[in-house]
Formats: C-alpha cells, structure tokens, sequence
C-alpha cells in the first residue's frame, strides 16, 4: 500500500476535505515506503521515524536493508535531514550508493543503539554527511541537502557527486523541510 492510500490526513487529501490539508502528512503514513538511490536502487523501507523529544523535531527515519521476510535484515537510523521525500513516486531517496549502505553503522532489530549517545550520533551522521547538531534541518553546511518534499525522480541529487548538489538544488531545498 502506498502513502497516498495511508495518507488520511494530509499532502494526499485534496483541499476540501476535512483535516490538516495538503501541507501535512501523519508520520505512519510513512511507515512501510520504499528508500530508492538517485540511481533507482532499492534500498529497503522505513521502519520506524524517530523524534527528538527536545526539539519536536524528526531526527531519524529507521531503514530496513537486506534480510528476507525479516530475517537477517539490518536496520539503520538515518538522519531525517540525509533522506528527501519524493511526492511524485511516492518514496524516500536517499543520497548512498547500495554498497557503501552495507557499510553503515547499523544494528539489530532486538538490540537498537542508544540514539541520545552524542558519540553514537557523531558517527551515524559522519557517514551520511549529515550536521548532528541540527536534526531535521537540511544539512546545507555540510552539503547533504536532500531533506525535503522533492518533485520527482528528476531533482535526485547524484551520489557520484560527493553526497553535494549543485547551487540550483540547494536553492530549492532551502525551504522544504518537512519535519
């Protein structure tokens, strides 16, 4: 099932109808949606979507790699600002090549890391070149830059490019966080 069939609330409903309208969305409408690479690679899906208690924020969406029927899968937290939401596809794409993916800091579905650990956090947003000092806002510092509701398969930025976009895809980022 797509967000959209999820989506109650929000970014799917039209205008009309009741609720919060189509600026929001409910975050379990999220739960379960495809994580593609710029290159269409699948990469898994997302499990689960942490919020950071102090700020309200969304700090990291939980991704679910490898494994079959959930044996042998790995999971990943993955900051909320390295993922962008694509609303023309219905899916999340995140700027990771599938085998450099393998290698990030993951764990397992019964042992999940402390994620309030700034030393657990440095690391996890070290590799996705992400700022752990602002979650949920675009890493634009840093150059990650993907958060945000993208209009299509055509904005991806290319992970060849060193997890950087160019002064056009910054420029449209800027005010597109979601979270």
């Amino acid at each position: 099932m797509s967000y959209a069939d999820r989506d109650k609330y929000g970014m799917y409903k039209g205008i009309d109808s009741a609720g919060p309208g189509p600026s929001l969305m409910g975050a379990d409408t999220l739960l379960g949606e495809r994580v593609v690479n710029a290159y269409e690679v699948e990469l898994g899906e997302i499990k689960e979507i942490m919020l950071d208690m102090q700020t309200g924020q969304v700090a990291y969406a939980v991704l679910s790699f490898g494994g079959f029927l959930g044996v042998g899968e790995k999971l990943f937290a993955v900051p909320w600002q390295a993922l962008r939401l694509d609303t023309v596809q219905k899916r999340f794409i995140l700027n990771v090549d599938k085998d450099r993916l393998k290698t990030a800091p993951g764990f397992n579905k019964d042992a999940w890391p402390d994620m309030a650990d700034m030393q657990w956090a440095n690391q996890v947003h070290s590799f996705y070149g992400t700022d752990p000092g602002r979650p949920g806002a675009a890493g634009l510092d840093s150059g990650a830059g993907t958060a945000g509701l993208g209009t299509g398969s055509g904005d991806s930025l290319d992970p060849r490019a060193g997890n950087r976009g160019g002064d056009d895809d910054l420029s449209r980022i800027r005010g597109s966080n979601i979270g």
